[in-house]
């Protein structure tokens, strides 16, 4: 099995617990307007590994991990390349390596050929790095182009299976920082058994670049990153748990 790798991170120290190798995987099928890695949207380009390959380099940097670091495999979109993913950790988890995937979620469908595999990867997955970018679902598509009820229904799919979940949600000032949105992501999150950490991750634009090389036009130039304060409130928001 093979894989179309973007780029590997040797010493992540945000993407899981611990210190952590991250490998990013090529393909993503959200256009968000902030994204910070557009050169991983198309599935062709970057390295093809064989996952075997890609497990040796990678178990190099295993000295720097520790009792808690590991693998994390993001994108791109990860999901895009489950195949590949699945072969990657049960390599890691023979290895007793711990194992994280970074996903938005958009790839998930709930039909019975899609969930076999699904359950394949989460055999081997220790903890799911969930985006979850907008709970309205028209703002959602604006924002990515995409529906989010599927999302939502991975989301809800990990609790029900009991896999532990941490989750992401990036703060825009104007787009994704109302009051109404940050409580609606609360009441979610509530709803969900196996969330073990809630992340509000500040807007920057040190990706416009990207977009320019590309030959993109970046919409989002004039909004700038959210104060401490601004970050401050969204994640008491969405910290609230319900009585």
């Amino acid at each position: 099995m093979t894989g179309r790798v973007h780029s590997i991170e040797s010493f992540g120290l945000v993407d899981g617990p611990g210190v952590r190798c991250v490998v990013f995987l090529k393909g993503c099928c959200l256009r968000c307007r902030y994204c910070h890695n557009p050169d991983t949207w198309a599935m062709d380009g970057g390295e093809e590994w064989e996952a075997e390959t890609l497990f040796q380099k990678i178990y190099r940097f295993k000295p720097y991990w520790r009792n808690n670091g590991g693998i994390t495999v993001s994108g791109g979109e990860a999901l895009l390349q489950m195949d590949f993913v699945i072969e990657l950790f049960e390599i890691a988890k023979r290895h007793g390596v711990h194992t994280a995937l970074d996903t938005s979620g958009a790839p998930f469908r709930n039909s019975t050929e899609y969930l076999e595999k699904f359950q394949k990867l989460m055999s081997v997955t220790d903890l799911f790095i969930l985006d979850i970018k907008e709970m309205n679902r028209e703002r959602h598509m604006a924002l990515t182009g995409q529906d989010n009820q599927n999302i939502l229904e991975l989301a809800r799919y990990l609790s029900d299976h009991g896999k532990a979940m941490w989750i992401r949600h990036v703060l825009v000032p104007g787009i994704t920082d109302s009051e109404e949105d940050l409580q609606a992501l609360a009441g979610f999150l509530n709803t969900l058994k196996t969330v073990e950490k809630r992340e509000i991750l500040p807007y920057h634009t040190l990706g416009i670049y990207k977009w320019e090389n590309l030959g993109l036009e970046y919409s989002l130039k004039e909004i700038l990153s959210p104060t401490p304060q601004e970050v401050q409130r969204a994640e008491k928001i969405i910290s609230a748990t319900s009585e």
